[in-house]
């Protein structure tokens, strides 16, 4: 399998001209997925949290309520790695809890301590797949499969099933609503991305967030690059001047639950 920069970086080699077509289709057909033009339906956090109709200190998840609080949600994809570790450490020491998207071969089987700890300072463990296979291109069994591998790998190490799973590449159909329905899960894009994956400037990503943070936001990261866990203090102590306060993505939705098979994006 190739690793999972290759899987952003790779380029099929074709001729000048067709290769400008393939670029501006494949950038049209990620935009039209992941920007609400076509039948994918999306519920944003602030929505979510109308269509509960609870009010109150009941309503409340834990000590924020993100109806009053200026609530963001810190997300890393494709963990855990050999950084994870100290990514824990600092977000501990800055109290920050995250959410984490796992990937199953090489990741969840050659850390699973590191899985333990995540859900045992109360960050969210969710799931990214098994072998962060495109779910549009695969037979609804092979869907299946690669989230029930990862979903019982979770189970068995923190003894909770995920509820939260991020389709890789952000590419989902009804196929994969259908299948996440039935296997008890909702699916989670993002709002800011600091595509950490093509670079290694720690300055750049954080740039790149500030910049596009926004209230409610779903950021997205990747503790597997060399660049982002050292970024990640920096854009915490920047946002948190902003007024902003960190949240699991459950907490974000609060007093709403994510129900399975829909698809939360800001």
């Amino acid at each position: 399998m190739p690793t999972l920069s290759a899987l952003h970086k790779k380029r099929k080699r074709t001729p000048a001209g067709l290769r400008a077509v393939g670029m501006f289709v494949a950038a049209a057909s990620l935009a039209l997925s992941l920007g609400g033009c076509t039948r994918l339906d999306t519920t944003a956090p602030a929505a979510a949290r109308a269509e509960a109709g609870s009010t109150g200190a009941q309503a409340r998840f834990g000590t924020v309520d993100c109806r009053e609080a200026k609530c963001i949600a810190l997300t890393f994809d494709a963990g855990p790695s050999e950084n994870s570790a100290r990514l824990l450490d600092i977000l501990k020491e800055k109290q920050v809890p995250a959410t984490f998207f796992l990937l199953g071969k090489r990741h969840i089987e050659k850390y699973p301590e590191l899985v333990e700890r995540m859900a045992a300072e109360g960050h969210e463990v969710a799931s990214h797949t098994w072998d962060h296979k495109i779910l549009t291109r695969i037979t609804p069994a092979q869907i299946r499969d690669e989230l029930e591998r990862t979903d019982d790998a979770i189970a068995r190490i923190t003894g909770k099933r995920p509820t939260l799973m991020r389709p890789p590449q952000g590419r989902t159909d009804d196929t994969v609503h259908k299948i996440c329905r039935e296997l008890g899960l909702s699916e989670v894009l993002w709002s800011v991305t600091a595509k950490d994956y093509a670079t290694t400037d720690s300055a750049l990503i954080t740039k790149r967030v500030l910049a596009q943070a926004t209230r409610d936001g779903i950021i997205l990261l990747h503790d597997l690059y060399r660049g982002t866990v050292p970024a990640v203090p920096g854009i915490i102590d920047a946002l948190k001047e902003r007024g902003y306060v960190f949240v699991t993505v459950p907490q974000l939705l609060a007093p709403g639950k994510a129900e399975p098979g829909k698809v939360y994006r800001p």
